[in-house]
């Protein structure tokens, strides 16, 4: 009997050591998953063309939030550099115009500033958008996505036009002393860009909330 009731409880204690490996972390313990999830439908027709935007460890965030895990949003906010920026279908023998503004400055229920302008650049020939590597002529230097605390989410916005033959593309000198409250509308009317051939967009909020 003695060894029998060994047996059972040996049994027992592995078939509780099993089950507790199957078991979530506690409550209280980091989760180690990380959930992207993508824009609503509303927000999510605003993604056309299939431009990408491409941050380092995770890829293109097009048409999705990004995530609040692994400090991505204070990384983005505060560490990261320009994105790379990939659009496969450009022309190798045109140039492109690259826009990304924040239209929910200081917030989407409140926008008095936008269009916030984050970055512009002009004469991106067609090859540097098919490998992502753009360059081109910087008339805005990139400013990393900072939403402002409890202002909500943010969407911010990235618009590829086809820059006119022979157009130069210039700030007003009013343009170039703020980058808020920025008539992006009207730059684009100005200069004759017309309808962007691609677009896309991602969300994010302040990195402590």
């Amino acid at each position: 009997m003695k060894l029998l009731g060994a047996v059972l409880l040996a049994v027992g204690l592995l078939s509780t050591a099993a089950w507790g490996e199957q078991q979530p972390p506690w409550p209280d313990e980091p989760s180690r998953t990380c959930f992207f999830q993508i824009l609503s439908d509303q927000d999510s027709e605003f993604c056309r063309g299939h431009l990408e935007i491409i941050y380092p460890e995770l890829g293109d965030v097009g048409c999705m939030y990004i995530p609040v895990c692994h400090q991505y949003r204070r990384r983005m906010s505060r560490e990261w550099g320009s994105p790379r920026v990939r659009y496969a279908k450009a022309e190798k023998s045109k140039k492109y115009v690259l826009v990304l503004v924040d239209p929910d400055a200081p917030s989407r229920a409140d926008p008095k500033n936008r269009f916030w302008r984050h970055w512009l650049v002009t004469d991106i020939p067609g090859t540097e958008l098919r490998t992502g590597d753009i360059k081109g002529h910087v008339l805005t230097g990139y400013m990393r996505p900072t939403p402002p605390p409890r202002s909500g989410y943010h969407r911010y916005q990235l618009l590829l036009y086809e820059q006119p033959a022979h157009e130069a593309i210039a700030l007003s000198p009013q343009e170039r002393v703020s980058l808020g409250a920025w008539a992006m509308e009207s730059f684009v009317e100005h200069f004759r860009l017309g309808s962007p051939v691609a677009s896309t967009q991602f969300l994010t909020k302040h990195y402590e909330e």
